[in-house]
C-alpha cells in the first residue's frame, strides 16, 4: 500500500504543478473535473457523466487523442 500512496502522491503533485501553469479558467476546468471525480463537485454529476470522464481520462493516459487537425475543423464549424 505505501508504494502505491507514494506513486499517487507524485502523480497527484505533477498534476497540480501542471495544472498551475495552465490559463485560469482551464484551471477552473481541471478544479472541476478533479472534484467531479471526488464527489465534491460544484456542479451535480450523474454516473453516466462520472464514467465518461473516467473513460476520457484513461484515454489520455493511453495516448488516445484526437488530431488536431480534427479539433481545428469542429472549432471552424462551430464559428471559433
Amino acid at each position: 500500500m505505501l508504494c502505491y500512496t507514494s506513486r499517487y502522491d507524485e502523480t497527484a503533485r505533477k498534476a497540480i504543478e501542471r495544472a498551475r501553469t495552465l490559463p485560469a479558467e482551464t484551471q477552473d476546468a481541471v478544479a472541476v473535473a478533479v472534484l467531479a471525480m471526488a464527489e465534491e463537485s460544484p456542479i451535480a454529476l450523474d454516473d453516466a457523466t462520472r464514467a465518461a470522464i473516467r473513460e476520457g481520462l484513461e484515454q489520455a493516459r493511453r495516448g488516445e487523442f484526437v488530431p488536431e487537425e480534427e479539433i481545428d475543423g469542429l472549432w471552424k464549424r462551430h464559428g471559433l
